[in-house]
């Protein structure tokens, strides 16, 4: 009987191996840098399936195929997104300021469900998602990068990545979910404050819940066009906690990814020769910079994460109950087996950095209008726009989880004049980006 690719039946007896030395997946040294010989080191080594340590102590699988990490993400059956069949964590071996806990730990939203669970709750966050309106949110991204621009375009000069690209996505994603510009401020602060397991981290949490749920009083009460009504009043009759948790989850995938994938984008085009033309000029067009990205350079390298249902031979590897793997995104999009080194990333989007099966995320049609719609904006009001810094001096933030610049300095000589009418940012029937009636993202692949 034929069996899917990188499975193999389990040896009688099987269980009791000895597991391979382990590569840390954590620690300063691991930036955008490092990270891709790293990931060739292990594949090297180990070929599809590599052990890693995500902790001190705490050991998991790397998913660095290309067909492996389409057969874990795909199979619900043997590799569960439910945090609870994790074994160190049923075991209470992982303390509780483990970093890798606020990645993995479980919440009622449909990151961490699987089943008919998953189904309930995607299809509401797919059906809030599907009633933003695309030319409305064009609108509003645009008029938000204006502003932005405008509040820096005088200098001459400008870092893009804190006076751009993460503003940007905070106000227009802040505004999608319902937000004020301020509480999506605060939550921003919040949510990075929870991630860093210090002593602050109990109150931010509770600030994050206190925002949170403010909002959804107010949208239950006074529903408006946004997301969080929407979810709210679908008829999956979601729970108040589960909207909350839904709305943090598409927050924190919606906010960070898209701020990487802006910077880096506009990176790409300041930085590749063959991107370097006129807005109006040239072969590769700013679709194609979003492509590569995608391929060469994803917001998300590395997605914790699916639990094993039941012991098997996969990649290689004798897999155990609960043992939790990772999807190396950014690895599988370099397997060789699908794109040979300096083979074409443009024009291709079968990539894997927005996931893959069940919980593929639903929320890269509006992620993708937005990131388009901020570099063409960027592009056009300031066309002579270069990079402030040698290529070379552009450095990526450590970490082994997502891939985005520290700084993106740069010069120009002015603002092209903007094309948007005065009377598209205000008037009957409109809104603002960060206003409340103001209505992306979604599951974290």
């Amino acid at each position: 009987m034929a069996t899917p690719h990188g499975y193999s039946p389990p040896p009688p007896g099987f269980g009791g191996g000895q597991r391979p030395a382990a590569t840390a997946l954590y620690g300063p040294h691991l930036d955008g840098d490092t990270m891709p010989a790293l990931y060739e080191e292990l594949r090297g080594t180990h070929g599809p399936v590599a052990p890693v340590t995500v902790a001190p102590g705490i050991d998991a699988w790397l998913v660095l195929g290309h067909r492996e990490l389409l057969r874990v993400a795909r199979d619900e059956q043997d590799f569960s997104r439910d945090p609870r069949r994790w074994s160190p964590l049923r075991d209470g071996r992982v303390p509780p300021d483990s970093p890798i806990l606020p990645y993995v730990a479980w919440r009622p939203a449909l990151l961490f469900a699987d089943g008919q669970q998953h189904r309930r709750m995607r299809a509401a966050v797919s059906d809030a998602l599907a009633r933003v309106d695309g030319h409305e949110l064009r609108r509003r991204v645009r008029s938000a990068a204006e502003e932005l621009i405008a509040s820096f375009a005088g200098r001459g000069a400008a870092d893009l990545m804190p006076h751009y690209a993460r503003k940007l996505p905070l106000l227009v994603i802040s505004g999608l979910l319902g937000l004020d510009e301020r509480p999506g401020r605060r939550l921003v602060h919040a949510i990075s404050r929870v991630g860093g397991a210090t002593s602050d981290s109990g109150r931010a949490s509770r600030r994050i819940n206190a925002i949170l749920h403010a909002l959804i009083e107010e949208k239950r009460s006074r529903p408006g066009d946004d997301i969080t009504s929407a979810l709210l009043h679908h008829p999956a009759r979601l729970t108040d906690e589960e909207v909350l948790h839904n709305l943090l989850v598409m927050f924190i995938a919606g906010h960070q990814s898209t701020v990487d994938w802006i910077a880096t984008t506009l990176r790409v085009l300041l930085c590749e020769p063959a991107f370097r033309s006129s807005p109006t000029s040239g072969h590769l067009t700013a679709d194609d910079a979003l492509d590569l990205v995608l391929w060469r350079f994803p917001p998300t390298q590395n997605l914790p994460a699916r639990y094993a249902t039941r012991a098997l031979r996969f990649g290689g590897q004798s897999i155990r109950v609960g043992d939790m793997l990772i999807l190396g995104l950014a690895a599988a999009n370099a397997d060789p087996a699908v794109l040979p080194p300096g083979g074409p990333a443009t024009g291709n989007r079968s990539h894997l950095a927005f996931g893959a099966g069940p919980h593929t995320c639903p929320a890269q049609d509006p992620a993708r209008l937005i990131t388009r719609t901020a570099v063409d904006t960027l592009r056009q009001l300031l066309p002579d726009m270069e990079l402030a810094v040698e290529q070379s001096e552009l450095a990526w933030a450590p970490s082994p989880w997502s891939k985005g610049l520290t700084a993106l300095p740069v010069r120009f000589t002015g603002p092209r004049p903007s094309r948007t009418p005065r009377t598209d940012r205000a008037g009957p029937g409109t809104t603002r980006p960060g206003h409340p009636a103001a209505a992306q993202t979604g599951e974290a692949r």
